[in-house]
């Protein structure tokens, strides 16, 4: 059987069914029917007048259209140099590659962001190989103003002083300990000369 053919009887037998309801039931339902529709009450979108909803909707499209995008841009370009904010604060030695990263980061949407972001948490381990530290210049944990560079510098002269002295004082010490103890010697008045340029 096509599919024709079982459409035409279904057809027949649903006209062929006596129906259940009797008149009256039927002239009920519309006089029902009919009274809810001329009672009903106008549909409105809100409550506000339609002054009010037109202003709404101004404000919102200038929202959507102006301020969204320029606070997503915002984001985005603060997502996108973190690694670099980062990596500045960890004092890390490579912190101008990780923002060049991050630059051509925005240049290919974004792909070379996760690069950037794990580069800034790694510590230079090649780094530290080849240079001895893992910070930045001007970045180490004792750190010392240019003031204070003097005042250690002469205290390490002093002390460099005194083990010559030591030295020298031995029996068959080199003849090379005196050479050393004079030029050290000839090198102290620059250094004060230096230290009272910082001051």
């Amino acid at each position: 059987m096509n599919n024709m053919q079982f459409i035409t009887r279904v057809k027949m037998t649903m006209s062929q069914r006596p129906s259940t309801r009797s008149l009256p039931t039927r002239i009920g339902l519309l006089v029902a029917s009919m009274a809810a529709l001329i009672v009903a009450t106008p549909a409105h979108a809100s409550h506000g007048s339609p002054e009010t909803v037109a202003k709404i909707a101004d404000v919102l499209t200038w929202v959507v259209i102006v301020i969204v995008p320029i606070v997503g841009i915002v984001v985005f370009w603060l997502v996108h140099v973190l690694p670099e904010k980062i990596a500045h604060k960890r004092h890390h030695p490579q912190t101008e590659a990780i923002q060049v990263l991050c630059l051509l980061s925005l240049v290919f949407g974004g792909l070379l962001w996760p690069l950037a972001w794990l580069w800034a948490f790694s510590k230079p381990v090649l780094y530290k190989m080849a240079y001895g530290t893992d910070k930045a210049e001007g970045h180490t944990a004792g750190a010392a103003k240019p003031g204070d560079e003097a005042g250690d510098l002469q205290q390490d002269v002093a002390r460099l002083r005194s083990d010559l002295e030591r030295m020298a004082s031995r029996e068959g010490a080199p003849g090379e300990l005196a050479e050393i103890r004079d030029r050290l010697a000839a090198l102290e008045p620059r250094l004060v000369a230096r230290s009272v340029e910082a001051s």
